[in-house]
């Protein structure tokens, strides 16, 4: 399980314990999501303080009403970011924020320039995959497509450090990476 898996699931398993009335579940949530949530509310409210009053609206709450939080409609964390973002409108339209607030029309359209869990996972989860890959490849290919693409080395330079021709170089590369595109497609 990955790292993102798991505070996911961690997540969840916190709100599920905060349903059942678990006060320790709160706090392990506020460490885990608040500056997240914090930014959700002062991107939309301009000031720390009314960022601070809207998260404080956003974790009493969530002690309310843990228990209608549906794992299977969407993540702990844009269940929570949706909730954070509708207590900061919630705040703007009824006019209990210091100036400086976006105008309302335009929050509806302020977005979390965050990558949402799912993508993050699915790009850890292609980093994996490639990396896994390419330690099935033979050493020198492996050596050489790593210095290659990592690094920034030519063929001519690959070569040369290997102390092979040219084209044997080309040859290694080619063979690795055909092996390595037949690895990722499975």
């Amino acid at each position: 399980m990955s790292d993102a898996d798991l505070a996911r699931e961690e997540l969840k398993a916190a709100i599920a314990r905060l349903a059942d009335g678990d006060r320790s579940a709160l706090e392990f949530i506020y460490q885990a999501t608040s500056a997240k949530l914090f930014g959700i509310c002062l991107r939309i409210l301009g000031t720390r303080d009314d960022a601070e009053d809207a998260l404080q609206d956003v974790y009493v709450s969530l002690w309310r009403s843990a228990d209608r939080y549906d794992p299977a409609r969407a993540s702990p964390i844009s269940w929570l970011a949706t909730f954070a973002r509708n207590r900061a409108i919630d705040r703007l339209r009824s006019g209990k924020v210091q100036s400086g607030a976006v105008p309302v029309d335009e929050a509806m359209e302020i977005s979390d320039e965050t990558p949402l869990a799912d993508e993050q996972l699915e790009v850890q989860q292609s980093n994996a995959q490639v990396h896994n890959c390419i330690e099935t490849l033979e050493e020198r290919q492996r050596d050489a497509i790593r210095t290659a693409f990592f690094h920034g080395a030519t063929y001519a330079e690959l070569a040369e450090t290997q102390g092979v021709p040219l084209g044997t170089m080309k040859s290694w590369v080619r063979r690795g990476l055909a092996k390595l595109k037949r690895c990722l497609e499975t």
